[in-house]
């Protein structure tokens, strides 16, 4: 003998609302995936530029103040084209280094017992300087810059090693890293590197 079950049909509105939850569902786990491939592709993309186009760097020391204080943070853009009065980044014995281009190849770098510097003869304008020193110069003045390569010192004379010293001497195109070009932090002091 055969019990006639009764089987429960769902009533229409039922029906709906179950069908409006796994389209709610399914939409939601495509929102979500689609919000998550994103954030990685952007992150990506963002940790590329870093590197390759425009590295950060924080700033440790003092030799730039008062253009650089310890603990800005700084965008550079990577380059091979700097002019006199560029602040650049370079790698010096596993570290990176921050100091202003004085002078190109080719040209003749000298300093008075003052402090004032002269490339080919000629005073340099350095309105970003508060002191000037002649600070650690092992170097025979005048001095000619080698070929491929690019006389750099710090703002704060007194205390910067860079190119008038033998230690660190001048920079050569493959150590460059690149052109100082936006100050991001601290927030109050945002804004272009000059």
């Amino acid at each position: 003998m055969k019990k006639n079950s009764a089987v429960e049909v769902p009533e229409l509105s039922q029906l709906e609302k179950e069908l409006n939850r796994v389209k709610y569902k399914k939409r939601y786990k495509s929102v979500l995936t689609s919000t998550i491939s994103t954030l990685i592709v952007v992150a990506a993309i963002a940790v590329l530029i870093a590197t390759l186009l425009m590295p950060v760097l924080q700033i440790y020391g003092t030799s730039m103040s008062p253009t650089l204080y310890d603990g800005d943070i700084i965008a550079t853009i990577k380059t091979t084209e700097f002019e006199q009065g560029d602040v650049v980044a370079f790698y010096y014995n596993n570290k990176i280094l921050v100091k202003r281009v004085i002078a190109m190849s080719g040209e003749w770098v000298d300093m008075d017992e003052d402090g004032n510097v002269y490339v080919n003869d000629v005073l340099l304008d350095e309105p970003y300087l508060v002191e000037r020193a002649v600070g650690e110069c092992d170097i025979k003045l005048p001095y000619q810059v080698p070929e491929n390569r690019i006389f750099v010192m710090g703002d704060h004379r007194s205390v910067s090693v860079d190119s008038r010293s033998t230690t660190v001497g001048c920079v050569a195109e493959e150590q460059l890293v690149g052109r100082l070009l936006f100050r991001v932090w601290p927030l109050k002091d945002i804004g272009p590197v000059g």
